[in-house]
């Protein structure tokens, strides 16, 4: 993994750049053409080239479900707006160009100052600015059951409030672009239609609704589901229960964790087949741990935690996890590693997507914004390794 030392410091979006690089769907040499921090050109050469050694060429990755990384806290919000920008950063060196700072279930008064260091780190750099386009928040509308809760605070777990929401908005000047909720509260479908008339995406999680109340949830406008298969009871009825919903429900696309300890390796796959192309879509759901050396940790969430060299992260002396621990890059890689699908099917799965989901990010298309990385990866690999990293059109690392 490349260090965020590796970042440029002040780096100057140059006014034309060419970039080249392997083709992940085809094999072909990719040229591209950068201009005023757009894709100006973009050609395909798919000539057959044996042991062409250049490093492969994509958008760079986006992700939906950043709580942190590499010792820096998004839900931390006596940090300061510089803690935000460092978390941007530290995730450009490992190709994730568009980052969405996840702030989960608290005081309203927390969610709020979290919401705002956000807004004051865009206003410090342009990079950053560009880099997050609006904030998720995951809860506080969440089951207050053991399981589907996870590990979000019981206290602060509370029915919907549109006037809540609207403070969020303020305080975060309308930053706020998704908010993931469970539809079991009895005004669920209210709450769900007002966020969408306000251009909110609404994701379903940390649930123990019916199926009919997930469905529900999907006549009022909800289009995710957040993490599916996690956030979950470790037992369920065969059938009916919520994930079976989410997964047959189409208009439902679904998060999934990719990390090898989230979901095994069948669930992983079943998903992905249930849901068909263009709706699932890869998160990291990362912790501040996320990027650390291996060891035993203590946090303010879950005590204390280990963290072993393969990116599980678990509460000391037991089986259950404390998180997630590896980038979303791993998860592509990861995935990618298992066989069933190629590498440009993973990399689709955490840019192409989700962009979508930005606003048509995670093209490699005339007019696309130029985040784009240069990365090198074979079989077997446990991540991309970056080696070049465009944000905006600016060279952020090479």
């Amino acid at each position: 993994m490349s260090s965020p030392d590796a970042l440029e410091t002040s780096a100057v979006q140059p006014s034309a750049l060419e970039l080249s690089g392997r083709d992940p769907a085809t094999g072909g040499r990719l040229t591209v053409a950068v201009r005023d921090g757009v894709v100006a050109e973009v050609h395909l050469d798919s000539a057959d080239r044996p042991g062409d050694e250049t490093p492969w060429l994509s958008p760079g990755l986006i992700d939906l479900q950043v709580n942190g990384y590499a010792g820096f806290d998004a839900n931390d919000p006596t940090a300061g707006p510089e803690v935000i920008g460092a978390l941007a950063r530290s995730l450009f060196a490992v190709g994730v160009t568009t980052v969405v700072p996840t702030v989960v279930t608290a005081s309203e008064e927390h969610i709020l100052d979290c919401l705002r260091q956000v807004v004051r780190a865009r206003a410090d750099d342009p990079l950053v600015r560009h880099a997050i386009p609006f904030v998720h928040v995951e809860g506080p509308h969440l089951s207050e059951e053991d399981g589907p809760r996870g590990v979000h605070a019981r206290d602060q777990v509370r029915p919907p409030d549109a006037a809540e929401f609207e403070r969020w908005q303020q305080a975060s000047e309308g930053l706020v672009g998704l908010v993931t909720m469970s539809p079991h509260f009895p005004d669920s479908t209210a709450y769900i239609a007002q966020l969408v008339s306000h251009g909110v995406r609404v994701a379903v999680g940390h649930t123990h609704a019916t199926p009919e109340q997930i469905h529900a949830a999907a006549d009022a406008g909800a289009t995710l589901s957040t993490h599916l298969g996690n956030g979950a009871h470790a037992v369920l009825p065969r059938h009916p229960n919520y994930v079976w919903a989410q997964l047959a429900d189409d208009r439902l696309s679904a998060g999934l964790i990719a990390d090898g300890h989230h979901l095994p390796t069948d669930t992983l796959i079943a998903m992905l087949a249930a849901k068909g192309a263009g709706r699932a879509f890869l998160v990291s759901d990362a912790t501040t741990l996320a990027g650390s050396p291996p060891g035993v940790y203590e946090t303010p969430v879950g005590g204390s935690v280990e963290l072993s060299a393969d990116g599980r992260l678990s509460h000391v002396g037991t089986p259950y996890l404390a998180g997630a621990a590896r980038s979303l890059t791993e998860g592509v890689a990861h995935l990618a590693g298992l066989g069933r699908h190629s590498l440009a099917d993973a990399l689709a799965l955490a840019s192409a997507v989700p962009g979508r989901i930005c606003g048509g990010r995670g093209r490699l298309e005339v007019g696309a914004p130029a985040d784009l990385v240069a990365f090198r990866w074979v079989a077997g690999d446990p991540t991309l390794t970056m080696e070049r990293v465009l944000v905006g059109g600016t060279t952020v690392l090479r």
